[in-house]
């Protein structure tokens, strides 16, 4: 049993919010909103991963860099924090674009 991908997927999300701080792209922009669209989408994705493990697609694999935890059968810990950061990453990047494209037709 091991914390090791836990903490990496922390200071992962540690460095998204810092970028995110940094350039003003999502909960710095609008912090409602944010929490709403991330809430939603990570929600999205568990009851995706849900749906999986009950037909049997999805499994939990064996591996000694995770803590064992499990949320739900075949759920580890981590599937949340890794979720969180895909989605956070997914809206940093959406409004990184954004304001990129903004800038140039400027």
């Amino acid at each position: 049993m091991s914390v090791l991908y836990l903490l990496v997927l922390l200071v992962s999300l540690g460095g998204m919010t810092v970028l995110d701080w940094r350039f003003r792209l999502f909960f710095w922009c609008s912090p409602l909103r944010a929490a709403l669209v991330l809430g939603i989408g990570v929600l999205f994705f568990l009851l995706w991963d849900l749906a999986g493990i009950g037909l049997g697609i999805f499994y939990r694999g064996e591996t000694t860099l995770m803590t064992g935890v499990q949320l739900a059968p075949e759920l580890p810990l981590e599937e949340f924090f890794f979720l969180t950061f895909l989605c956070y990453l997914t809206m940093n990047l959406v409004q990184a674009a954004r304001l990129v494209l903004a800038r140039r037709a400027a």
